[in-house]
This record gives C-alpha cells, structure tokens and sequence, in this order.
C-alpha cells in the first residue's frame, strides 16, 4: 500500500517513520538534510519513485 503525500507535514512524518526527526535552525539546512534523507529512501528502496518524486517537489516548493 503507497502512502498518500500531500504536503510537507507528510514529508516530515514519513521520515519520522524512519526514525529521522531534523530540525536546524536555519530553514535551508533543514530542507537540505531532508532532502538527503529522502534521497537514502530512495537509494534502498524504502521510498516508492512516485513519492520520492512528490517529496522532491514538495521541498522544492517549500525552498520558493
């Protein structure tokens, strides 16, 4: 069953199923880690290429 990711609250709580909680103080940093962290998903596996898609977006927007 594919997870639903709509927003960036899904983003945060798909990592926090993984055990990664990140939080810098600067906004930047912590889209960077997230996204790295999505990236490691990726890269075994865990995350399907349609949500690992979505997630790059929805940061994406978010940097805007």
């Amino acid at each position: 069953m594919q997870e639903q990711i709509n927003d960036f609250y899904d983003v945060l709580q798909l990592l926090k199923k993984y055990g990664f909680i990140v939080y810098f103080k600067d906004n930047n940093d912590t889209l960077e880690m997230i996204e790295q962290e999505i990236n490691s998903l990726y890269h075994y596996n865990l995350l399907s290429k349609h949500n690992y898609l979505k997630c790059k977006m929805i940061i994406s927007q978010r940097r805007e």
